[in-house]
């Protein structure tokens, strides 16, 4: 019993730490996850690129799935990824994702394409399980509630990372509000530091909350690009990170915000416009990666 699927980073339009409202867009980085189910009722996580790395979340991603739709099964889950870890793109969801997939993949339960809403296994009232991707994603993100890597649940990072495009939900009920797609190019600087979701002062981002409101106003309205932008101020100025990089990436790109709860920020427009923000960003400690937005989502592999 085996599985194998990739799910995608991501970035931020709006940060849910103030409101429960959050927003992000899909990026073509990858994290792939392969999974072999045998009896011996234990779950073991390996993470290529560090040994060291803490596996619970997506060991209790293969737990919560086994749990609904197994027999018990333990195995080894092992992922590798395109995206950072700590950088504020969405590594845990897209782990968490690309885990969910591949595990119902060998437990032999099919996934549905599309955003509908069917509860589990019983979408379309088939014999066999079925599983709608954005329950696919809750599936995730419950996950990581109980592993403890994120404050919010992080729906709107992983709806983002599941389903492709840009989404806005809300966290609170894990609620997809809207699923739309963008065309970008997309410019991240990452620094050497990391961040990690679950250190974040949340009580600091409550503080932004009448800025994330109206973030979230301009993100309803279709207007992704100037709500990161408001978003990238404020949070940046709430969990303490410099705007420096951002003002750099004015006027020339459409958008820019910190991503997450940091430390990469992430700027959005046309090549030849993010080509001179990319000049001023390599100039600063870290690495810059450009690409561009994805809306194909997660997905399963043979």
């Amino acid at each position: 019993m085996h599985g194998r699927a990739s799910a995608l980073g991501a970035g931020t339009v709006l940060n849910a730490l103030a409101t429960g409202v959050g927003s992000a867009f899909a990026i073509d980085a990858e994290t792939r996850a392969s999974i072999e189910l045998d009896d011996s009722g234990t779950v073991r996580g390996e993470v290529a690129e560090d040994p060291d790395a803490d596996t619970r979340l997506v060991e209790r991603c293969v737990e919560h799935c086994v749990e609904r739709f197994g027999d018990g099964e333990g195995g080894v889950v092992r992922t590798e990824s395109d995206v950072p870890m700590a950088a504020g793109l969405k590594s845990s969801s897209a782990a968490a994702n690309a885990t969910v997939l591949a595990t119902l993949s060998a437990l032999g339960v099919e996934v549905v394409d599309g955003e509908g809403d069917d509860p589990l296994g019983d979408a379309d009232e088939r014999d066999e399980p079925v599983v709608t991707r954005l329950n696919a994603c809750r599936m995730g993100v419950e996950a990581a509630r109980d592993a403890g890597v994120t404050v919010t649940g992080a729906f709107d990072d992983a709806s983002a990372s599941m389903l492709g495009g840009v989404t806005v939900t809300d966290n609170r009920e894990d609620e997809l509000l809207v699923r739309d797609e963008v065309g970008w190019n997309v410019l991240v600087w990452t620094p050497p530091e990391r961040a990690y979701s679950a250190d974040a002062d949340a009580e600091r981002c409550t503080r932004v909350a009448s800025v994330a409101e109206t973030v979230a106003d301009l993100a309803l309205a279709g207007r992704y690009a100037e709500a990161m932008t408001v978003n990238g101020f404020a949070f940046s100025a709430a969990l303490g990170f410099s705007a420096e990089p951002a003002i750099e990436a004015l006027p020339d790109a459409a958008g820019v915000s910190l991503s997450g709860t940091g430390p990469s920020v992430v700027a959005v427009g046309g090549a030849e416009a993010l080509d001179g923000v990319r000049k001023r960003w390599d100039k600063r400690p870290g690495e810059t990666l450009l690409t561009e937005t994805r809306t194909d989502g997660a997905r399963i592999h043979d």
